[in-house]
């Protein structure tokens, strides 16, 4: 097995631990309707959802008319998504996949979209460049990611200062939060590029509730306590996290409320 087929296995791992339906809810709101009133989505119109998840914006698309693919390496998740498509009374396709190599013909779709989602495979020209692929000329591109300087991505900085580096070949995820990164690279691809930001809210009752949720319930969290627990770190990179959040915290009633930055990627292929 290659080094890169490795990675996913993990990955694959990773999002299937704790519960990503849980935190999908708390993402489930802002992003989406951020992302989708840029993408002009009508009926008979064939999407595609990379890195799909429990369907935050597959549902939606199909639910405007739209003939829906939801993709992902990780069918664990497919049972939420299929209870969720089915109690919206919509019909999605749910296909496992990979979004560096995606199973479906050059031009197949009008829209391609996806939400904290392509970030995280490893090569990140790989999936730009089959992003592009799939689109159809004069479709449409849509991309929400977080970005290195919110709170997401400082909170991959944090664990990334506990753990192993990744391969070489492995870009750290928040770069796709990046618009100078994605220019480049979606360069040669005849994708038009424009750049919003957003913010994501997330409520808690207090920091101490965001750390024991995401220690609990997302996946990269959970696989780092793991491991820094058998290490005696992980408290330690707790620690760090409590005082990120703390940091972030913007609530005035003693509660929590972090408002987490994103970026939002439309890209137009050209004829």
């Amino acid at each position: 097995m290659t080094p890169v087929a490795e990675l996913k296995l993990v990955h694959r791992a990773t999002w299937a631990a704790g519960d990503y339906a849980a935190v999908a809810r708390h993402i489930d709101e802002v992003p989406p309707r951020d992302l989708l009133s840029r993408m002009d989505i009508e009926p008979g119109q064939s999407v595609l959802d990379v890195a799909a998840g429990t369907g935050n914006l597959a549902i939606r698309a199909a639910a405007a008319g739209a003939q829906t693919v939801g993709l992902d390496l990780t069918p664990e998740l497919f049972e939420t998504a299929r209870a969720r498509a089915a109690a919206a009374d919509v019909v999605v396709e749910w296909v496992e996949g990979d979004a560096e190599a995606l199973p479906y013909e050059d031009e197949s779709f009008d829209r391609v979209v996806s939400a904290f989602g392509v970030q995280f495979a490893p090569r990140h020209e790989v999936v730009a460049h089959e992003l592009a692929g799939v689109t159809r000329p004069g479709g449409r591109i849509g991309l929400v990611n977080w970005t290195p300087e919110g709170l997401i991505g400082q909170l991959f900085k944090i664990m990334g200062s506990y753990l192993p580096a990744p391969p070489a070949f492995a870009s750290p995820p928040p770069l796709w939060g990046s618009p100078s990164h994605v220019e480049r690279l979606f360069e040669g691809t005849r994708v038009e590029l424009e750049f919003e930001r957003g913010h994501n809210p997330w409520r808690f009752e207090s920091a101490e509730a965001w750390v024991s949720f995401m220690e609990t319930a997302y996946g990269p969290t959970v696989k780092a306590r793991e491991r820094l627990t058998g290490e005696g770190r992980w408290e330690d990179c707790r620690a760090d996290m409590l005082a990120l959040a703390e940091r972030h915290n913007v609530a005035t009633d003693g509660s929590l409320l972090m408002q987490a930055e994103y970026l939002i990627t439309i890209g137009h292929k050209v004829g």
